[in-house]
């Protein structure tokens, strides 16, 4: 399909070790986003007439807004957190499914019914420790409290579902696979998976991913300086080239979803490498032609919001 592409620019001048996890708030007409190393949330509106930062204690690998509208769910090295907006309190709801110096969270979004989804990646405390085996995939609600869900990656990303809700997709960056599982939202289960995508190595890896609304998925390709949108059968269909080698996600935001935003990131870059890319690990943003559609929101009960 013909998609018309604004300007690319800059939102925020703040430049992350490594932003991810872009979350426009329909409410608070805002966008929210992670810093994982300089562990903090962020949210910013548009017009930058007001930007809020809640540091956290820990690496901040995912995080995932609660429906009320004044609270955060937080996947952190050392567990899964409730946050307060108001007061920046975090309340621990449950115990980090790993060894947290051996690994954290690192990709989440909540799916229609509000359940929170979390990736695993092995990234130790200290370098010498040996690459140990993949990391399954988990799921949180309040009820149910943590669930193992039984896709394993070495790093997991590309988290998205589409409209119907009947198709999860994942991205092994490390692969360079994106896959498209069978999923029951009702009840949280992934059923069979097929590759619906894949990426040649030298245009970078799959990294996060967002879905429109005409059912295209797009896919930040960490080291590829570019974004790929592929149609709903896995065909490419569009790439977007970029000012910054280091996209990590995207997503859609705005009053009318119009609006797609980009994190990247900045970490091991050396002097020169800044200074041939001066956005890296900047909040990028560029108007489209197409619409996204909202993010899920965390809901205590299990059942479609």
């Amino acid at each position: 399909m013909s998609i018309a592409v604004g300007e690319i620019e800059p939102v925020w001048d703040y430049a992350a070790q490594t932003g991810e996890s872009p979350t426009w708030s329909q409410r608070d007409q805002s966008l929210y986003w992670i810093d994982i190393q300089q562990p903090a949330l962020h949210c910013l509106r548009p017009d930058r007439s007001q930007h809020r930062q809640w540091d956290m204690p820990a690496e901040i690998g995912c995080f995932a807004l609660h429906v009320d509208g004044e609270h955060a769910i937080v996947g952190l090295r050392t567990g899964v957190f409730k946050l307060s907006l108001a007061t920046g309190a975090l309340d621990h709801l449950a115990e980090a499914p790993f060894d947290p110096s051996l690994y954290r969270f690192n990709e989440g979004a909540c799916d229609s019914t509000g359940r929170f989804w979390l990736g695993t990646m092995f990234d130790p405390k200290r370098a010498s420790d040996a690459a140990r085996p993949d990391q399954p995939w988990h799921s949180y609600m309040t009820r149910e409290g943590l669930r193992t869900h039984r896709d394993f990656a070495v790093v997991p990303n590309g988290l998205a579902w589409n409209a119907n809700d009947d198709t999860m997709y994942v991205a092994h960056s490390q692969q360079g696979i994106i896959y498209a599982y069978e999923f029951d939202a009702s009840i949280g289960r992934l059923g069979k998976r097929r590759i619906f995508a894949t990426v040649p190595r030298e245009l970078g890896v799959p990294d996060g991913g967002t879905i429109d609304a005409e059912g295209g998925y797009w896919s930040a390709l960490h080291g590829g300086a570019r974004l790929r949108r592929y149609r709903a059968d896995g065909e490419l269909d569009f790439d977007l080239p970029l000012p910054v080698s280091l996209p990590t996600m995207c997503a859609f935001g705005g009053p009318r979803y119009d609006t797609l935003y980009i994190t990247s990131a900045s970490a091991g870059m050396d002097a020169a490498q800044r200074e041939r890319e001066p956005w890296a690990g900047k909040l990028l943003c560029v108007q489209l032609s197409m619409c996204g559609r909202p993010p899920g929101l965390f809901c205590q009960r299990n059942a479609p919001l």
